[in-house]
């Protein structure tokens, strides 16, 4: 399926992974519906950053994903719909668990019952690494077991199987994206390469992590955003979750001194309790296998391996370094 002149929703548009997307189907000349989260500031989230050719060209719907009859409001008259819209804070999810099951499994059935009722001929659904838990085997593969280690990621396999259900029961034309960790210029600082790039830029030598041992399997913003456009545009897609890798695994500490390399400093690390998940939460290891990607897609990660992962941590440091982007960042706070 061609983009090109399609009407295609975006939910979470607003958001880290949701804006690059939807500045990049907008160039591709894709005719772009963003859904961002209402609020009374008029914001449109990373949206508001976007170049004004951009902007104008967006149809822009303020909504939330919980209210069905916003969400049917907002798909009408779209054929492809990526759904982005969701909770993602770890830390968050352990003390505000119901908010994750409305917005993440209730939002999702919200999406998936439109689609049906509309016609939709494509839905992709955002899900993450986190619902495979510290990994049993590795490379992790599509079929790995799924363990809710947190309330995000139970929330996440939630909806994931809620989307899926709609494939099996009503044909429904959902694929599930897998992307692992994904990272890049406007992510959240509450994950581990802003925190660490934030404190560097902000001065700071002692850069306070919380656990260090595990590994992530670390995928460019470019690479995952290419992934869910070939996901979007490949017929034999449907029905499937995918994995969306880099292949490389990196510890957390690893990262760290890869990113101060980069930016030319000397740090220590230091930990700090409260940045701890409990201990039985922790996913310790994730590693990508991208094989059916690459067979049902042809997709490659470009910032694969350790050159790879230098070149993109390059290009994210510039991005956060820039006074205007870190002004952003609230650096010498914790948040969840």
């Amino acid at each position: 399926m061609d983009l090109h002149g399609k009407r295609v929703l975006v939910t979470g548009a607003d958001g880290f992974i949701g804006s690059h997307l939807t500045e990049e189907l907008v160039r591709q000349g894709a005719q772009v519906r963003a859904f961002v989260f209402y609020n009374s500031f008029g914001s449109w989230g990373w949206l508001d950053q976007s170049e004004p050719a951009i902007r104008e060209a967006l149809d822009v719907f303020a909504g939330d994903v919980r209210d069905p009859h916003g969400v049917r409001r907002a798909m009408q008259g779209c054929e492809v719909v990526f759904h982005l819209a969701a909770l993602i804070g770890i830390p968050y999810s352990y003390h505000s668990p119901d908010t994750y099951i409305d917005t993440n499994v209730k939002g999702t059935l919200n999406i998936v019952q439109a689609a049906r009722e509309l016609g939709v001929t494509r839905v992709v659904q955002t899900s993450t690494s986190e619902v495979y838990g510290t990994a049993r085997v590795v490379p992790i593969g599509e079929d790995h077991p799924l363990q809710p280690q947190s309330p995000y990621s139970a929330s996440k396999i939630g909806a994931d199987q809620i989307a899926l259900s709609f494939w099996h029961a009503f044909g429904t034309p959902v694929t599930v994206a897998r992307p692992f960790n994904t990272y890049g210029p406007r992510q959240s600082a509450r994950a581990v390469i802003p925190t660490i790039i934030t404190q560097i830029a902000a001065g700071q030598r002692v850069i306070k992590l919380g656990a260090t041992t595990p590994t992530r399997d670390f995928n460019f913003i470019r690479d995952t955003v290419r992934g869910f456009l070939a996901i979007a545009q490949a017929d034999d897609a449907v029905g499937q979750v995918i994995n969306l890798g880099s292949g490389f695994e990196i510890s957390v500490e690893e990262t760290a001194h890869l990113i101060a390399q980069v930016m030319g400093a000397t740090i220590e690390i230091v930990g700090e309790e409260e940045r701890l998940r409990p201990a039985g939460s922790e996913v310790e290891r994730l590693l990508a296998d991208n094989r059916k990607a690459a067979h049902l897609l042809g997709w490659q990660p470009e910032f694969g391996g350790s050159d790879g992962l230098r070149r993109g941590l390059q290009e994210t440091a510039a991005w956060f370094t820039r006074p205007e982007n870190l002004a952003r960042y609230k650096v010498g706070r914790y948040t969840v």
